[in-house]
C-alpha cells in the first residue's frame, strides 16, 4: 500500500510536491563523462517504485544523465505504475553530447532550435506527452544568453509541452533576467551542509519572488549518508566522477567524515540516520521547497525517507552549526535565518 508524505506548495504552480524528490543522475548507469559507476537498470526501477510506495510524488531526471539512459529507465518504472499512482516528471536540458565520444563533457547550449530539440528527445524516452517541470541545466557557453533561451522556454509552457521551467545552476542576475521575461517557477541550485554558499542569496531570492526551489545534493554525493569511509572513498570505481573531487580525498574528506561523527549523536537521538538529518537540515531553509535525493537501490530509499518528515529542534541546529564552525567545513551560512 501506497504511503502518503505531506506537500508544499511548490512555488506559484499549480504543483504541491513532497519535500523530498527521487533524483535519477546515478541510475544513468556508466560509460560517460559524469557517471557514478555501473547500476543495474532492473534495481534502478525498484528503487523508483520504492520511492513512489513511501509516498514521494517526483523524480528529477535529466538528458544528460547517462546520456539520455536515465530518463528512459524513468520512462520504465512510469510504466509499471497505475496512471494515478505516476509521480510529477522533472527533466533538464541544454546539455548537448557527442555519442561517439561519450567521455567528453557535454557542451552547454543555449541555441533556441537546440532547445527545442532537446525537448522533444527528452517527452520521446521519458514516454509522456508533456514533461511536468523543464529546466535549462546550466547556463550557455554557446554565446548565447538567458534572454536568448528563456523565451523559448517560455514558449514550451504555452505550446503545452511543458507544465512549468526552471533553471539550474543559474546566478541572481540570470534569474533577475529571465523573471523580467516571464516568471522562473524553480530553480534548482546546489546546496547541503558543505556547499552552503546559495543560502546567502539565490534562496532568499526565490522566497521574495514566489519561486519553487528543489536543491540538489542534500547528501553531498554520497559523503554525509553516514556509511561514507575512506575505505569506501578509496574503492569507489574508476570512472566515478568523485575520485576526482576534493571532498573525497585528503583533508577534504577527513574533515567531512569528522562532521558526519559529531551529526551522528543528533541521528541517534531521533532514531534515524545521518543522511536524514542531512536532508531535514537543508530543508530548514527558508526558500528550500523541497530536496532531491539519489538512491541506486529500494534501501537506499528506505535510508532517507525519513527527511520528508522530520523536524530538527533548535538544539540540533545549534549543534549543527557548532560543527560546521569549528571543523571549518564548507563555506556560507551555518544556519538558517528566517
Amino acid at each position: 500500500m501506497r504511503e502518503h508524505l505531506p506537500t508544499v506548495a511548490f512555488g506559484e504552480t499549480d504543483m504541491a510536491i513532497t519535500r523530498v524528490g527521487f533524483g535519477s543522475w546515478a541510475i544513468g548507469g556508466g560509460g560517460w563523462a559524469f557517471t557514478w559507476g555501473a547500476q543495474g537498470d532492473d534495481l534502478s526501477v525498484r528503487a523508483i517504485l520504492r520511492a513512489v510506495e513511501r509516498g514521494v510524488n517526483w523524480i528529477d531526471t535529466a538528458a544528460v544523465y547517462g546520456l539520455g539512459h536515465s530518463e528512459e529507465v524513468v520512462a520504465r518504472a512510469l510504466k509499471a505504475l497505475p496512471e494515478g499512482d505516476r509521480p510529477y516528471v522533472f527533466t533538464k536540458g541544454g546539455l548537448r553530447w557527442d555519442d561517439a565520444d561519450p567521455m567528453t563533457p557535454a557542451t552547454r547550449v543555449g541555441n533556441p532550435a537546440s532547445i527545442r530539440f532537446e525537448v522533444e528527445q527528452s517527452l520521446r524516452r521519458l514516454e509522456v506527452e508533456r514533461i511536468d517541470l523543464y529546466q535549462m541545466h546550466w547556463p550557455s557557453e554557446d554565446g548565447t544568453t538567458v534572454e536568448d533561451y528563456w523565451p523559448v522556454f517560455a514558449e514550451l509552457v504555452e505550446s503545452g509541452k511543458v507544465r512549468a521551467i526552471g533553471l539550474s545552476n543559474h546566478d541572481v542576475p540570470d534569474l533577475e533576467k529571465c523573471e523580467a521575461i516571464r516568471h522562473v517557477d524553480s530553480l534548482q541550485p546546489l546546496f547541503n551542509m558543505i556547499r552552503r554558499g546559495v543560502a546567502a542569496d539565490l534562496l532568499p531570492w526565490c522566497a521574495s519572488h514566489g519561486t519553487g526551489s528543489i536543491v540538489y545534493s542534500p547528501m553531498a554525493s554520497g559523503i554525509l549518508t553516514g556509511s561514507f569511509t575512506e575505505e569506501k572513498a578509496a574503492s569507489l570505481a574508476e570512472d566515478d566522477w568523485r575520485r576526482n573531487s576534493d571532498s573525497f580525498r585528503g583533508e577534504g574528506l577527513r574533515r567531512n567524515l569528522a562532521l558526519v561523527d559529531r551529526i551522528r549523536p543528533i541521528a541517534e537521538s531521533h532514531d534515524t540516520t545521518v543522511g536524514a538529518v542531512a536532508i531535514a537540515w537543508a530543508l530548514t531553509f527558508p526558500g528550500v521547497t523541497g530536496a532531491i535525493v539519489g538512491a541506486r537501490s529500494p534501501e537506499q530509499v528506505d535510508g532517507w525517507i525519513p527527511a520528508a518528515t522530520l523536524t530538527l529542534s533548535k538544539e540540533d541546529l545549534a549543534g549543527i552549526r557548532t560543527a560546521l564552525t569549528e571543523l571549518e567545513v564548507g563555506d556560507g551560512p551555518v544556519q538558517p535565518v528566517a
